[in-house]
């Protein structure tokens, strides 16, 4: 589905700890969890569903995937990143960022160990900032273009003790603004999925019963405005057919797994 096993990124801490290991900059901790005998990366946790039977079998895992991720951010002509979340899972000594919170899909909570964060402006448009640096560096200065979007999927929960509305307008908002900065940039660009979904013409049509889920019909939509504006890519069709076949048969993203598996 991807360029690499990345699982789901859905922070710009999370994304610049990526580069960051790429570079060889740093190295991520407590990231190994367990579920049931089973081994689990913790910053992919649904990547090997069935999990590893060894720590050491994750760490090679791992290996192999920072060096594919290394091989793609020095050959990419194109950067394709959806902002998603300003709330995330740290690991407290190390600072480490997880996709999802320990003790949902694999691991267990531990309170001493892990805290939350919720990034503000500054803090995502400075991450951002040294990750596009960080892959020059790996570069070697060669420029490379990028492409924002906005996830518009409202949050399912919340650790930030307030209700689950205004905490998703205000991750919104920020992950909105921080866009529109970088977006000034000649080499960094914005498509307004986001806005196409949760327009008010549609009267909040885009979304399934659960008010969460975008229809395959607003997919279609958004992508059908994506290949308009940008007539280069010319497999608009299978592309559709793709994404639709693929939203029917499983479900890949973190948070619908555990939306999934609560029921």
């Amino acid at each position: 589905m991807y360029s690499a096993r990345y699982g789901n990124i859905y922070t710009v801490r999370q994304l610049l700890q990526l580069a960051q290991e790429a570079a060889g900059e740093w190295t991520p901790q407590n990231f190994i969890w367990r579920k049931h005998g089973k081994f689990y990366d913790a910053l992919r946790p649904a990547v090997e569903p069935e999990g590893l039977d060894s720590p050491e079998e994750v760490r090679e895992h791992r290996r192999v995937h920072i060096s594919r991720v290394n091989e793609l951010f020095e050959n990419l002509d194109l950067f394709i990143f959806t902002l998603g979340l300003t709330e995330m899972w740290v690991h407290k000594e190390s600072g480490t960022v997880f996709p999802t919170a320990p003790g949902t899909l694999v691991g267990e909570f531990d309170e001493t160990l892990f805290g939350y964060e919720n990034a503000d402006y500054p803090q995502i448009l400075r991450d951002f900032k040294r990750f596009y640096k960080l892959l020059m560096d790996i570069r070697g200065g060669r420029r490379f273009k990028v492409l924002l979007t906005v996830s518009p999927v409202p949050l399912t929960a919340t650790a930030s003790g307030k209700h689950i509305l205004p905490s998703t307008v205000y991750s919104k908002s920020i992950l909105r603004s921080v866009a529109g900065k970088l977006s000034s940039s000649k080499w960094i660009d914005y498509f307004p999925s986001f806005e196409l979904v949760t327009n008010p013409r549609l009267h909040s049509s885009s979304f399934s019963d659960n008010l969460r889920t975008v229809r395959n019909e607003t997919v279609e939509m958004v992508m059908g405005h994506f290949f308009a504006e940008h007539s280069m890519v010319n497999d608009k069709k299978s592309f559709i057919k793709s994404a639709r076949q693929d939203s029917k048969a499983s479900i890949h993203c973190e948070e619908e797994l555990i939306s999934a598996f609560s029921q």
